[in-house]
Order: C-alpha cells, then sequence, then structure tokens
C-alpha cells in the first residue's frame, strides 16, 4: 500500500522489492495487465504499448543510511528523474514495514514473505563497455532482479508518460521505453525471468556468467535473435559466485 499527501492511494499495483545489503531493485506495475507479452522485440511495440509501459515505475541503485533515514539512490530509474530524494524512515508495526517519506509526505506498507529465504545475497553494479550504459543484479535468496538503463535519459522532472506522449516518432517512444527491470527466479544454475518492464523478456533465461572482473548476460537483439552483453563490474557485495550460473573459463 501506499498513500501519498493529496489523498490518493495504491493497493492494487503488483510491486516486487529486493533489498541487498546495499544493493536495491524495484519493480511497480499497473494492476491491468497490457496484451503484451506476445511481442518479441522492443521495435514491435505500438505507441499504445509505449503509453501503457510508460504508467510503470522501477528503479535499482544503493541504499544508505544516516541514523535517522534511508536513502536509495537511484542509478537507473524506469521513470524521469524528480527534484526529490527517495527518502524515508522505517519502522515495524506488528508485522508491517511502515515507510514514512521525508521530502514527499508519502506512507508505504510493506509484508515481508516469510516463506523466502534471505540467503545467500549478493548483487554487482555493471557498465557495458561499448554504450556506457548502466545495468544492476542483484540475488537474494532464490530470487533474483535486473535492471538495465535505457541508452539516453528521459528529460527530467516529467512522466514517462508524458514524454511518451510528445514523442516525435514511433521509434523515439520505444526508446523511452526500453529500460529493462526483471524479477525471476533461481533454479539450480538457471536464472528465468518471471515479470518485467519489457514483457517480451517474460520466460526468457537471463545466463548471467562471470570472467574476472567482467560479466555476461543474455538479451535480444532488434529482431529478436540471442544478444549476448559485455559487462564491467564496477562495484560488488556479498558473494559474488552465486550470481552466475557458472563462472567464465578466464
Amino acid at each position: 500500500m501506499i498513500a501519498w499527501p493529496d489523498g490518493r492511494s495504491d493497493t492494487t499495483s503488483s510491486v516486487r522489492w529486493l533489498q541487498g545489503r546495499c544493493a536495491f531493485i524495484d519493480l511497480r506495475q499497473p494492476a491491468a495487465a497490457a496484451d503484451l507479452p506476445r511481442l518479441r522485440t522492443i521495435g514491435e511495440l505500438s505507441f499504445d504499448h509505449c503509453a501503457w509501459l510508460a504508467q510503470q515505475q522501477g528503479f535499482a541503485g544503493r541504499c544508505g543510511f544516516d541514523g535517522g533515514y534511508f536513502q536509495w539512490v537511484r542509478s537507473i530509474d524506469f521513470q524521469p528523474r524528480t527534484p526529490y530524494d527517495d527518502a524515508g524512515s522505517l519502522c515495524w508495526q506488528g508485522g508491517v514495514l511502515v515507510e514514512t517519506g521525508r521530502d514527499v509526505a508519502y506512507v508505504e506498507h510493506w509484508h515481508r514473505d516469510p516463506s523466502a529465504p534471505t540467503l545467500p545475497a549478493a548483487a554487482v553494479m555493471l557498465r557495458e563497455a561499448h554504450s556506457d550504459t548502466a545495468a544492476a543484479l542483484l540475488r537474494v535468496g532464490s530470487m533474483f532482479m535486473f535492471a538495465r538503463d535505457r541508452a539516453a535519459a528521459p528529460p527530467p522532472y516529467r512522466s514517462l508518460a508524458e514524454c511518451v506522449a510528445g514523442a516525435p516518432s514511433l521509434r523515439h517512444a520505444q526508446q523511452l521505453v526500453d529500460c529493462e527491470i526483471s524479477f525471476g527466479e533461481v533454479h539450480a544454475t538457471e536464472f528465468r525471468i518471471t515479470a518485467s518492464s519489457l514483457p517480451f523478456r517474460i520466460g526468457d533465461a537471463l545466463e548471467p556468467r562471470f570472467a574476472r572482473d567482467r560479466m555476461t548476460t543474455l538479451d535480444r537483439a532488434a529482431d529478436g535473435a540471442p544478444l549476448v552483453r559485455h559487462w564491467e563490474i564496477t562495484a560488488g557485495e556479498g558473494e559474488l559466485a552465486v550470481l552466475a550460473g557458472r563462472c567464465g573459463d578466464h
């Protein structure tokens, strides 16, 4: 549940938040799902598809604590940058974790899944060498989340829906929503995506692989063919070996 100071509230959106030691990834999707999973690539999205996807929220980065407030510093954000920090206080009220905003007077209620293991927990911050694109991978127990930034940042202080509505072309609208925030489950050595800001990624295997200070993940090319992305690991936490199905040979 989230409630805003203007009286609005939301109890129906699907929200997935994984919090590691410091790293976090969050995906928030409207309750009414669009008919998108049959599409194979970003290039198959229509203006209407882009408009629906633009309603989503999601972010990734690192969390800090100053003794009074937690702050989630976003290195990747599905929505354009806002003038406010993502910061708030946290306290337990019975079995509910209550988050109260510092800069915006929102209130959120969080419920822990008691059946979900919290170990192993590890994360890496990533950067693609040839494009300077940022990404992040976080695992908590048998669940993982992966975030990959879009190639160009949208203008700040507007909603993504407004940016898409004003896009000069379909290609530009597609580029605006081309920010992946995916959630999935780990089975043995397989990282399988079960929810995503890009619905055509649902069912895909992420296939993270290590090779020294680098990592590869599996993506989709513009024509839907498998695409291997090559990342440099810029920061990490926890036992990184649990983030890969297998390690590279060199």
